[in-house]
């Protein structure tokens, strides 16, 4: 039990990190972009809220296996497969996770304005200083939003890891497979445990996005 929890604390925890680094300049993108076609874009990154997980599972999983043209690029490097493997499960967390990093800081972003931004240019500071010094620290909401988010979400996943990783014990078992191997056991008091463990998890989480939103104020142009 302790190799699962484990597992699933890493892989919730690479793929919050991991995510925190790729939604960012993409959410802000978004968020300042007045190109036309960003709402495609914006739909795209937003398309796991609505796909069922198992058809993310089953894409990532294809992608990841040996007759894949990625994978093909990789075996010069002595990789065939990232199917069933760790490293599997974060590529798939990442696409399964990417919609709740980037709303989160899209919306945080945009609550910033013009007028912070333009009022750093007026004293000099480049695209970058007003990037780092003024548009990230003022939507520390955001990140802090997006990680929970992204945190809790992965904790919880289930189709896309079963697909992507077979449940393979000591190697890529989380606690949602977890429940799922011990009911199919008719082991239900053990599966109850870790339900349960997972609800007030889930409620810990939501409590802290409410708590953020109520003392973290946003920020106004």
């Amino acid at each position: 039990m302790g190799l699962v929890l484990a597992t699933t604390a890493e892989l919730a925890l690479v793929t919050t990190i991991l995510l925190l680094i790729i939604a960012t300049p993409l959410a802000w993108w978004l968020a300042r972009s007045r190109c036309w076609w960003k709402e495609v874009v914006g739909a795209i990154t937003a398309l796991p809220l609505v796909l069922p997980p198992t058809v993310i599972g089953f894409y990532v999983l294809i992608a990841l296996g040996p007759a894949s043209p990625l994978m093909a690029l990789l075996e010069p490097f002595g990789i065939r497969t990232l199917a069933f493997t760790f490293t599997g499960l974060v590529i798939g967390s990442l696409f399964y996770s990417l919609p709740f990093a980037i709303q989160p800081l899209r919306t945080a972003f945009e609550a910033i304005g013009d007028r912070p931004l333009e009022i750093a240019a007026t004293m000099g500071a480049g695209s970058l200083d007003r990037f780092f010094t003024v548009a990230l620290p003022l939507a520390r909401r955001g990140f802090l939003s997006a990680a929970i988010l992204v945190f809790a979400h992965t904790v919880g996943e289930f189709g896309v890891v079963l697909m992507i990783g077979g449940n393979i014990p000591g190697k890529t078992e989380v606690l949602s497979t977890r429940i799922y191997q011990l009911v199919e056991s008719l082991r239900f008091s053990e599966a109850h445990r870790i339900a349960a463990v997972l609800v007030l998890f889930s409620f810990a989480a939501l409590l802290a996005l409410l708590l953020i939103d109520r003392r973290i104020g946003t920020p106004r142009p």
